[in-house]
């Protein structure tokens, strides 16, 4: 007994919180051929949420994710957004009704990833974001393609943990996959209290390297946890020449010392710049010492598939600082925007029982 109807959160325009309005009649979805309803357990707070609803995404934006301050047109991942829109791009939720020609069981407990591979000959690496070009998990309910979830019932993870997953460790196992991050590699992680960054000093730990968290001192002892060996205090600069890898998340002013802080040959991989998209180096400092620079956001499924492994093995734990009812989304953001918390922060939609 599926209701008509739902509460959730509309995405009005792109600008501030008050963009955010909570609804109590959002027609429920219905799964066509080959697509799944799932009951929305639980959904991570993420930047790309809350970039996406002030338009940094757009090219006019220049500042930092903190510093826009203009009307925005053309502000989500592939430009122009069409609202509504129901954001959320991290999904814990229960399978309850499926459309034709679908072999996931229902009450399976599935995840999936926030960027969804759609690739084509042309565009190889053309995908869509959950809760951007499609509507997320912010509502009791999500409408998702069963060939983009996958089952982690077995999964000793909690349904918070794994609403903290997606997005974070998706962006970093991709960041580490893109780089490949190898045993006995050195590897500074920029941003490494935040969730990607976190997810990334953990998953690089994982595969043998030796990790340095770049941090505030408040938070340094969470990264040590999470696998640093090092932590390089948050302003400071790197040694030159001292990483075989960078994964970087925050960019801006200090982009040029990350790139000076490779040994030559060295990978520099990004997936944020939290300080500012604009940056400025020497490029001597790439093609005279051969540095690979890669930019990563579309995700092959293998990476997906490999974090869903480590789930179900419980080989992987989010940090989750919060959680909050759905309908406190705009203080969730605020929290996540204050970066007091580390980790994740995540949201969890009104529960209702179905007969």
């Amino acid at each position: 007994m599926i209701p008509d109807v739902m509460k959730g959160v509309y995405l009005t325009a792109h600008g501030g919180p008050e963009v955010l309005v909570w609804k109590e009649d959002i027609p429920v979805p219905v799964p066509g051929p080959g697509q799944v309803l799932v009951q929305v357990l639980a959904a991570g707070v993420n930047n790309t949420d809350i970039n996406t609803r002030i338009g940094w995404y757009s090219a006019d934006v220049t500042g930092a994710t903190d510093a826009v301050d203009q009307e925005v047109e053309a502000g989500g991942h592939a430009g122009a957004l069409c609202f509504p829109r129901i954001q959320g791009g991290d999904l814990c939720g229960r399978v309850v009704a499926v459309g034709r020609d679908v072999s996931v069981p229902l009450g399976a407990r599935v995840t999936g990833p926030i960027n969804l591979p759609r690739p084509t000959a042309d565009q190889p690496t053309a995908y869509i974001a959950l809760g951007s070009e499609v509507d997320g998990a912010f509502a009791q309910y999500c409408l998702v393609e069963a060939a983009d979830i996958y089952d982690v019932s077995q999964s000793p993870l909690s349904d918070v943990e794994i609403a903290a997953i997606p997005c974070a460790f998706g962006t970093a196992e991709n960041l580490l996959t893109r780089a490949g991050v190898a045993a006995g590699q050195r590897v500074l992680v920029t941003g490494a209290s935040g969730g990607v960054g976190l997810a990334a000093v953990q998953l690089a730990q994982i595969r043998g390297a030796v990790v340095t968290g770049q941090t505030s001192a408040a938070k340094a002892d969470v990264v040590r946890d999470a696998g640093a060996t090092d932590i390089l205090e948050r302003g400071q600069d790197p040694a030159p020449d001292s990483f075989d890898v960078v994964i970087d998340v925050v960019a801006g002013p200090a982009w040029g010392g990350l790139i000076a802080a490779l040994k030559p040959g060295g990978s520099y991989a990004v997936s944020g710049a939290i300080a500012g998209p604009i940056v400025e180096a020497d490029l001597r400092e790439i093609y005279l010492r051969d540095i690979t620079i890669h930019g990563c956001t579309y995700q092959p499924p293998a990476v997906f598939g490999r974090l869903v492994d480590l789930m179900r093995e419980g080989k992987i734990r989010p940090l989750v600082s919060k959680t909050y009812p759905l309908s406190d989304i705009a203080t969730a953001q605020e929290d996540f925007m204050s970066k007091a918390f580390p980790g994740k922060l995540v949201l969890i939609p009104p529960q209702q029982e179905l007969k």
